[in-house]
């Protein structure tokens, strides 16, 4: 069986208020071809499809007519599970039509998905927290947990514990708990699988997402994980990687493009687990990485000078990029300076000044030994280049007498 694992599409998602849906659009397309060209049995979303609770509806319209594309007429069977981001009764409010292209999606921990065809396959059983699929012949059993707040995975456990003090374990031993009394469900003869939505502890978050929970409440151990299971789809955190204690079997696939700054060190890939399982022994299981294209990169551009910057900007002008632009300068960048920068270079997400004028604590000190008048003089002098007239000075000076008297 071909097993594709991504995550955390975040569709409708903007970046300094710039909208990314053109870059998703062409990210959704290439990822149906490398589907269909890897010949994928099975694909795996591991939550945050879409980036709030309401999405826009060009969102909606993406997701939906990607997913018809993705199950091929019912070919492919695709399971969705919610992550944080997600509205998990919205997620699932599709499935009875979802079921006749294939497609299983799972809102909540005590979702369960009901039995019989889905495409060209079937769930032979299901139950919280579970699912037993036959695909083209063979068997897979996924163990699987949409987004599990704590309110949420004491639902699912409190049937489950008599002991109060069961209840009080911390969130990852009541993670572990919960794959525990799943566990078997895994059979030797079966592909065995599991997918959820949270933040392993290890992992490198590499600003991909807010601080998961002050404390590490919502931290778990990636040892929680079945040791069964041959591959485990984690969704949440943006950078791909391999979960700490699962051998290698556990990853995080990422995001499917750069969201700030904080994520261009690294590319963007996907996940592909090719697992064959033979009269009831594993005889491969192969996990490799597919590298996704960058749409519109993000750059940050480090300039001397203003001059500098305008100058890279006009160079610049016709490359698709988002621009962080850094600015050493010895005054505050003026309206003007920035407008001449946004006529040449559209996406500009931010001007940077880093100022080489900061005064020392020494200078500091000296500058509260000066007049008011020189203070200013010596501003005027740095901001224009030129001393500031008698004129200028004695109408500064009356203002501020005037200020003081009301």
């Amino acid at each position: 069986m071909r097993i594709l694992h991504t995550a955390d599409w975040h569709l409708g998602k903007n970046i300094e208020g710039h909208s990314r849906m053109d870059e998703q659009a062409c990210f959704l397309a290439d990822f149906v071809k490398i589907v269909k060209d890897e010949k994928i049995d099975l694909l795996i979303i591991a939550g945050d499809v879409y980036d709030s609770y309401n999405p826009p509806a060009r969102a909606e319209e993406l997701f939906y007519e990607t997913l018809k594309q993705l199950s091929d007429g019912g070919k492919r069977l695709i399971l969705v599970i919610a992550g944080n981001h997600d509205n998990p009764q919205r997620l699932e409010a599709p499935g009875p039509l979802a079921r006749d292209h294939g497609i299983l999606m799972a809102g909540v921990p005590k979702t369960i998905i009901p039995t019989g065809a889905y495409g060209q396959h079937q769930v032979v059983a299901a139950g919280e927290g579970y699912v037993e699929l036959e695909i083209n012949s063979e068997r897979a059993v996924i163990l699987l947990l949409p987004y599990p707040s704590e309110k949420r995975l004491n639902e699912v456990l409190y049937d489950l514990t008599t002991a109060e003090d069961e209840n009080q374990k911390s969130y990852s031993d009541r993670i572990h708990s919960y794959f525990s009394q799943l566990e078997s469900h895994f059979r030797d003869d079966t592909i065995n699988l599991v997918t959820t939505h949270l933040f392993a502890m290890g992992s490198e978050e590499a600003g991909s997402e807010r601080t998961i929970q002050l404390g590490g409440t919502y931290i778990v151990d990636g040892q929680c994980f079945p040791e069964k299971a041959h591959y485990i789809a984690l969704g949440h955190i943006h950078k791909p990687q391999v979960i700490p204690g699962t051998n290698g079997r556990g990853r995080y696939a990422g995001s499917p493009i750069h969201f700030n700054r904080r994520e261009i060190a690294y590319g963007k890939k996907c996940m592909m687990a090719e697992i064959i399982v033979d009269d009831g022994v594993t005889v491969k299981n192969e996990i490799r990485e597919i590298d996704l294209k960058v749409y519109k990169p993000i750059e940050v551009w480090k300039c001397d000078n203003v001059d500098a910057a305008i100058a890279r900007c006009a160079a610049n002008a016709d490359r698709s990029c988002w621009v962080y632009l850094e600015i050493e300068t010895d005054h505050y960048i003026r309206e003007d300076e920035i407008k001449k920068m946004k006529a040449h270079k559209a996406d500009i997400l931010e001007v940077i000044p880093r100022l080489t004028t900061l005064e020392t604590e020494a200078s500091l000190e000296a500058l509260t030994e000066k007049s008011f008048g020189d203070v200013f003089k010596e501003f005027y002098r740095r901001e224009r280049g030129t001393e500031a007239d008698d004129e200028v000075l004695e109408l500064l000076l009356s203002l501020v007498l005037e200020e003081d008297k009301q």
